[in-house]
């Protein structure tokens, strides 16, 4: 059976239902209606560009075009697992902890996704290239955002604590364990509720756009299962980079907790 088509019709009451619950929520949450309202806008640019791009590269076929988006993609989701942190650095660190992270974190597991499991014909065709690295920076920077969120807000409710053990002759990495322990924790959450959830509460994404398009539910299945697994990966390693580099960032040379270093970040 083929894939039965959308229409434009149906993507403008999709739009038009989104907007109204906005408005329905405008008294209750104004903020809210606005995020939702300029969500739903970046993501209809977004999706009809990338959209765009990919016809393109199916077309012409080029390692450099292909990484050149790669890096455009990780780079902006680095901007994103910040864009909405209680504190942000001083400095440029609190963009490029998040950046490096999820590059080592997402490319590892993308290289050995496209040489180790698929083998296509070149290995970076973007056909499995973009949407498989897409689909590990979506999910990784969550893991990301939440670790690092977790590591600023708790110093400053912690610091009492953390320079009682500095006094007591712990260095920054034995004083931050409770932080780096308890951050991982929670960026580790979603990744281990959808993999819990999957095939008995919810058909995942990745697996349901397949059969949607008359693949083999088999074989769809394999697909999901490991990307999930390496999903879990992903976002296991990125958070653990993000919270190394984030409790060290917090403390100068001399092991002095310097909460200075952070600031209110504007929204």
């Amino acid at each position: 059976m083929e894939m039965i088509e959308l229409s434009y019709a149906d993507l403008a009451l999709c739009i038009l239902l989104l907007s109204m619950l906005a408005l329905f929520q405008r008294n209750l949450a104004p903020g809210l209606t606005r995020q939702l309202f300029i969500s739903m806008v970046r993501m209809l640019l977004q999706l009809s560009i990338i959209g765009l791009v990919l016809t393109w590269l199916f077309s012409h076929v080029q390692l450099s075009w292909i990484l050149g988006i790669a890096l455009l993609m990780i780079l902006a989701a680095g901007r994103e697992a910040n864009a909405r942190q209680t504190y942000s650095w001083v400095t440029r660190w609190n963009i490029w902890i998040s950046t490096v992270a999820l590059f080592i974190a997402t490319t590892s597991m993308l290289l050995l996704m496209l040489l180790a499991f698929i083998q296509a014909t070149p290995w970076y065709h973007p056909q499995y290239f973009i949407p498989l690295l897409g689909m590990l920076l979506g999910n990784s920077l969550n893991g990301v955002s939440l670790a690092r969120e977790y590591m600023t807000v708790t110093a400053h409710d912690a610091q009492e604590r953390i320079e009682g053990q500095l006094m007591q002759g712990a260095n920054w990495l034995q004083a931050t364990v409770f932080l780096r322990r308890q951050a991982q924790h929670n960026a580790m959450i979603p990744a281990i509720n959808s993999m819990a959830a999957a095939g008995i509460i919810s058909l995942p994404g990745m697996m349901t756009g397949q059969i949607l398009a008359g693949t083999d539910p088999s074989q769809a299945i394999r697909y999901q299962i490991v990307i999930l697994i390496l999903i879990a990966i992903a976002t296991g390693l990125g958070s653990l980079i993000t919270t190394f580099f984030t409790a060290r960032q917090l403390f100068d040379k001399r092991q002095r907790l310097r909460l200075d270093r952070l600031k209110p970040a504007r929204h």
